[in-house]
């Protein structure tokens, strides 16, 4: 449902008759106490509950949000008057509460990998539908105005026929806590940590067609793995072959020495022209949408743009009128499929 990510449309407050959806925060670490100020600066909901195993956190979140109520555990935030659950706690986790706030009849909104593997990733999806709740995963650079940009180029036909996409994502650094390194909690290193947001742009720029065929090769430290069970890759290169014959080839990394801070891009070739979505000068944050015309370059949009957060800010809109499950959903399932594939489950 494509209409529904139309940022000027969804990023708008909620009008005051209209009724906030009163949340609870599970896991506010920077990016669960981002997403929590970004919702509430937006009025697309009330911050009516805290969690946190860090006692810091919960007190950095309080200040944010001092009307919210501090608890212990996701059961705690499940009352009667609550809407919805933000979850951003480790990767281990997030199906089992994510399941948990839906079958207690709330709507979620969870950080990304919604689940280690295509499993735990489809019984989420399975318990969203059973529940009948919308079902958001922070999937956030679909979110960003320079990749919506590319997405309506592509979606135009403008581009002729797509026959190679190229996703890039090399990050200078590693992750500070220790359970990403270890699969069983984070079930992979930088393929489900950063490959994940590109497998889902290209398929949703693409319309999610059928998957046919995955190759991988997987490093650590400069060695090939094969055993992604005891071991999570630092490097990986993948190649995904989909249906109607486009070529999708995916590189990304921690810890690369790449010359700068990150390198994050998704191209899309096509036979009447190109378009591509990139970061500027090694930025995190700063994205421009280019399109190709043999020799020539036009930039579509520049930075700034405070895109952060603005993926729960859509989805506390949607549950603030009423939204249901969306089969849109099953969309989680088919990018954790490519990830099972490029891991070799």
């Amino acid at each position: 449902m494509q209409e529904e990510l139309l940022l000027d449309k969804n990023t708008n407050s909620i009008p005051e008759k209209q009724h906030l959806p009163k949340l609870g925060f599970l896991g506010v670490g920077w990016i669960g106490r981002n997403r929590m100020e970004v919702i509430a600066s937006h009025q697309a909901g009330k911050v009516a509950f805290i969690a946190d195993t860090v006692l810091q956190n919960t007190e950095a979140a309080l200040q944010s949000a001092p009307q919210a109520k501090a608890v212990a555990t996701l059961t705690e935030m499940l009352t009667d008057e609550t809407d919805g659950i933000v979850i951003a706690t480790p990767s281990a986790f997030h199906a089992e509460q994510t399941i948990q706030a839906l079958e207690a009849g709330k709507a979620v909104f969870c950080q990304k990998p919604l689940g280690r593997n295509y499993k735990e990733t489809k019984q989420v999806v399975e318990a969203a539908r059973r529940a009948n709740k919308l079902l958001g995963v922070d999937l956030s650079y679909r979110f960003t105005k320079a990749m919506q940009a590319v997405y309506q180029v592509v979606q135009s036909g403008e581009l002729g026929n797509i026959y190679a996409v190229e996703l890039t994502f090399h990050n200078a650094y590693g992750p500070d806590k220790p359970w990403f390194y270890d699969p069983k909690l984070s079930g992979g290193g930088c393929v489900i940590d950063l490959g994940v947001h590109l497998v889902d742009l290209a398929l949703w720029t693409l319309n999610f067609p059928e998957v046919e065929k995955v190759t991988s090769s997987l490093f650590s430290q400069g060695q090939r793995i094969s055993n992604t069970q005891d071991k999570v890759e630092d490097y990986a290169n993948a190649s995904i072959e989909l249906a109607g014959g486009t070529h999708v080839s995916l590189s990304c990394s921690w810890n690369l020495p790449a010359g700068q801070e990150a390198i994050i891009s998704a191209s899309f070739y096509g036979t009447k022209g190109g378009a591509a979505f990139k970061n500027v000068n090694g930025s995190f944050y700063d994205f421009v949408a280019e399109r190709f015309y043999g020799t020539r370059t036009e930039t579509l949009t520049f930075p700034p743009d405070d895109w952060s957060g603005r993926a729960g800010v859509v989805w506390a809109n949607r549950v603030a009128a009423g939204e249901s499950f969306h089969p849109e959903a099953e969309e989680f399932v088919k990018v954790a499929s490519v990830l099972d594939k490029i891991y070799g489950r």
